[in-house]
């Protein structure tokens, strides 16, 4: 796309954590407000995601005004669709990952996710923990953690709806289940060291994954879709089946066991 540079800027990562870790103070702001003046768990989601996207919007139209967007909150027409395929870089956004999380005060477990992708590979990305205080992402890529002392490895899942394959691959691997709410704040608990895999399967969209994965990355971990082929971004259809983020030791097992789950 005319006026975008077809390659990462050094300072893209900064963007990135940047805007996620302000979006993140915006959220629980906004979050102590509605809660203090008696909003409903409804409230706190529309406004949440609503004053999130809106405020990322308008500082990626000021900092990077000739890359195309994609965010959860947003309603792409043909012309803004067929712009970002067209570009070779694109952001990727969800301004609020985890908005049953968000709305239900004290949880810790929703995220903000901005993320850059460069012909379709997840480059740049920031994960904010705004409750935790913590954004993890590619300006300082974490380490990869230390894996636990012994015991079973463990497998983060949805809390309230632990997919097929998920439960699949723990039984396989002789792992325990961790439930986490939103994909943000899973994919960034294997980051941390507090959990071993996080296998998805049931569908996501790439806003869910992109940003997170790309921190993973940075890391060291293992990021792939569920049969172990790659993750593609800045797609025309923006959903995204299935997902494996883990330890590079657990990923051969974890994709055969998917696998079988198939067969």
């Amino acid at each position: 796309m005319s006026g975008s540079p077809d390659r990462t800027d050094p300072d893209d990562h900064h963007v990135a954590r940047q805007l996620a870790t302000e979006a993140g103070t915006l959220l629980i702001q906004l979050r102590d407000q509605l809660t203090a003046s008696g909003a409903t768990p409804a409230d706190l989601k529309a406004e949440g995601d609503r004053r999130a996207n809106t405020w990322i919007m308008e500082r990626l139209a000021e900092l990077r005004p000739d890359d195309p967007v994609l965010s959860e909150e947003e309603r792409e027409r043909p012309d803004t669709i067929a712009k970002r395929l067209a570009s070779s870089r694109a952001w990727i956004v969800d301004p609020l990952d985890g908005t049953r999380e968000f709305s239900e005060t004290p949880r810790t477990d929703w995220a903000v996710h901005v993320a850059l992708c460069i012909d379709g590979e997840p480059v740049v990305g920031a994960v904010a923990l705004p409750a935790l205080g913590v954004t993890l992402s590619t300006a300082e890529p974490p380490p990869l953690p230390t894996p636990a002392a012994g015991g079973a490895p463990r497998v983060v899942v949805s809390r309230s709806r632990p997919p097929a394959q998920a439960v699949r691959i723990a039984d396989e691997l002789g792992g325990t289940l961790v439930p986490m709410g939103s994909a943000g704040a899973k994919a960034m608990a294997v980051v941390r060291g507090e959990a071993d895999l996080y296998p998805h399967s049931g569908g996501q969209y790439e806003w869910d994954s992109c940003a997170p994965v790309a921190v993973a990355l940075a890391a060291g971990l293992w990021c792939s879709r569920l049969d172990g082929s790659p993750l593609r971004y800045n797609n025309a259809d923006p959903y995204l089946p299935d997902l494996l983020i883990c330890r590079p030791e657990y990923a051969a097992d974890a994709i055969r066991a998917a696998r079988n789950g198939h067969g």
